[in-house]
């Protein structure tokens, strides 16, 4: 009789599972994850090589790639505020997909800088918009299940790594120009899932007050921290903008471009497996200050014994600790020390100060220094920043204040489980 009741349990646990699955878009919001990756995977490595065969100067290269980071320092909090207020995201990523992609086109007619300025603006303004409102998407869909989301999230990197090899590849043996119909398939594959999309329902907490983002941001450590993922974002300028460049100056084929960057995603990947041991075992303030030493001796390698392609492959390997122990460590960080419904400001804050104004920088100044000063000076420069934050963490976070988040950080100690991990039931 005890069996028998242990064993419809079960059935009714599978039953609830598979109820729950079904209910998840999973592979609507997966697939819309694949493609958005997909474009950086085609986009980041490969549009400064195509600029570049366009006679563009460095400092041209570095402020039309800019643009990316300088529309991330405040698109997304304007269309998340603007989600926010109308409760719906759907109709908002379906536009900014379309606009993406209706700018994307100028690309084919205008080679002159000023037209490729204007056109990199609007696609920056109006793609930089959608992933924000996807991840609030995807969450609101997982709901209680936070955990979830690696299963979904996963395919980003998949699709960057799909992306990034096998464009490598075809642009051994097709012209740099195809480069722009790559492109455009993945902003079509875009447009397409995100059309896809079903809206989520908004989950608010209207009972309490929300906590005023003024008082957190007289905290020191809350301080420190963003100036240290700013400098830590502005020490990785470089990399996104010239590092492809780099590498064929050194004699790399694009077929090996590509495989370095892939490397990089899946040390990234391989990070995010052990973070939630990790998270446990090592304070955040640790884990940051293991990233930014990384970074510092990372980009020195890469400025001057790139040439070598074991140190190249080792350098590549670190970008599992100055991207993804680092981005691990901030955003939970940030989800702790801006509670409730300041959550959502401090993430947009985090984006705009990190990824859109220290990236901004950091290419501006690669973009300078690169004719001015070399490979070599440049990327020294990016170890400075690094450097920078790795004392911003040492003397602006306290250890007590970088305890290991346990419970406080489900979503990105588990954001990337290993995809055929079972336990974990909703991961990309």
């Amino acid at each position: 009789m005890r069996r028998r009741r242990l064993r419809d349990a079960a059935a009714a646990g599978r039953r609830a599972l598979k109820a729950a699955l079904s209910a998840l878009p999973y592979w609507r919001l997966s697939g819309y994850y694949f493609f958005h990756f997909a474009f950086i995977g085609v986009f980041s490595p490969y549009f400064s090589l195509y600029l570049k065969s366009l006679s563009f100067s460095a400092w041209d290269i570095g402020l039309l790639m800019s643009q990316m980071q300088l529309m991330r320092m405040f698109a997304p909090y304007l269309w998340g505020a603007l989600a926010d207020r109308s409760a719906r995201r759907t109709p908002i990523i379906r536009l900014a997909a379309a606009i993406s992609l209706f700018a994307f086109v100028a690309f084919f007619f205008t080679k002159s800088l000023a037209g490729l300025l204007a056109a990199m603006a609007l696609l920056a303004f109006f793609w930089s918009a959608t992933l924000p409102l996807v991840e609030t998407q995807t969450f609101d869909h997982l709901r209680d299940e936070p955990a979830r989301y690696s299963r979904i999230r996963v395919w980003g990197s998949i699709g960057f790594i799909v992306a990034v090899a096998g464009v490598g590849a075809l642009l051994e043996h097709w012209p740099i120009g195809s480069l722009l119909w790559m492109l455009l398939a993945t902003l079509v594959g875009i447009l397409a899932c995100s059309l896809l999309l079903p809206e989520a329902p908004t989950q608010r907490t209207d009972s309490a007050p929300p906590p005023r983002i003024g008082d957190i941001l007289r905290q020191k450590r809350v301080r420190a921290l963003l100036a240290a993922c700013f400098a830590m974002s502005a020490a990785h300028g470089a990399y996104y903008v010239f590092y492809s460049i780099h590498l064929s100056a050194n004699g790399y084929g694009t077929a090996l471009v590509g495989g370095l960057w892939s490397l990089g995603v899946v040390a990234e990947i391989g990070v995010f497996l052990v973070m939630a041991p990790l998270m446990r075992r090592f304070s955040l303030r640790t884990i940051l200050l293991v990233s930014f030493a990384a970074a510092v001796l990372r980009f020195l390698l890469i400025g001057w014994y790139v040439e070598l392609p074991l140190v190249a492959a080792g350098a590549q390997l670190l970008h599992a600790l100055t991207f993804g122990s680092h981005h691990a460590a901030a955003i939970a960080a940030v989800n702790r020390w801006f509670p409730g419904r300041a959550q959502g400001r401090g993430q947009a804050l985090y984006s705009s100060l990190s990824f859109g104004a220290g990236g901004l920088l950091g290419a501006l100044v690669s973009g300078w220094s690169w004719d001015a000063l070399g490979a070599g000076i440049t990327f020294t420069l990016c170890s400075l920043f690094a450097l920078a934050g790795l004392l911003l963490v040492l003397f602006g976070v306290r250890e007590e204040e970088g305890t290991p988040p346990g419970a406080d950080a489900p979503t990105m100690t588990n954001s990337l489980a290993a995809p055929g991990d079972s336990r974990q039931e909703a991961r990309p």
